[in-house]
């Protein structure tokens, strides 16, 4: 399975606001999502190569983000 690349270079460069929103209070940082959607961004939107600890992140945060209507 693959990510839409644009929608997320478009989170990840232009609604890093709502990743922080998004991780408040959750114990995550910031910038360990983005570094996820970076690395998926840098492996062509490839979810099967993410690690385990990734992916739980990547259901987590970046998901619900991609799936949410753009403000």
């Amino acid at each position: 399975m693959n990510v839409d690349l644009e929608m997320m270079r478009n989170l990840i460069h232009k609604r890093a606001d709502e990743i922080e929103k998004s991780v408040a209070e959750t114990g995550y940082l910031p910038r360990t999502v983005i570094g996820v959607g970076t690395f998926l961004l840098d492996n062509e939107g490839d979810i099967d190569l993410l690690s385990s600890k990734q992916k739980v992140i990547f259901d987590k945060f970046i998901l619900p983000l991609l799936a949410a209507p753009r403000r």
